[in-house]
């Protein structure tokens, strides 16, 4: 099962960093070392507002499908995934398959019943390199 396909009315993005070490010596020179070429840490936040039930249901049935935190997955299936939608730049920049890395729950989805029918769900998600 994929990723929901809705396209979220708020997003926030970590964009992590590379692993690096710093070492100081005594009289305070730094030491850099990269310690990998993929960039780790990123995570992406996805809020969808005033959904009907229907279309909660699908983040937690995702969820379940995905093992909860366990199984990595993308947003999309190549033609854009919606969860990206809104900025231009965003699948470039803000989708961790761009980083060498897949997409993972950090937490179960979070579900706000508004009124009855409807809901808003809040997703937070991790990049787990592959």
């Amino acid at each position: 099962m994929s990723f929901p396909q809705l396209v979220p009315t708020s997003r926030s993005f970590d964009a992590g960093d590379y692993p690096v070490k710093a070492f100081k010596s005594q009289d305070g020179a730094e030491v850099r070392i990269l310690y990998g070429s993929k960039r780790v840490g990123m995570s992406l936040r996805l809020s969808y507002q005033n959904i009907p039930d229907a279309s909660a249901k699908l983040f937690i049935e995702h969820f379940h499908n995905s093992k909860g935190t366990y199984q990595q997955f993308t947003l999309g299936d190549g033609s854009g995934a919606a969860a990206l939608k809104g900025w231009a730049e965003a699948e470039r920049w803000l989708d961790a398959e761009a980083w060498g890395s897949r997409w993972r729950y950090a937490s179960a989805p979070q579900l706000d019943s508004v009124y009855p029918g409807i809901s808003t769900v809040t997703v937070e998600l991790v990049a787990a390199t592959v």
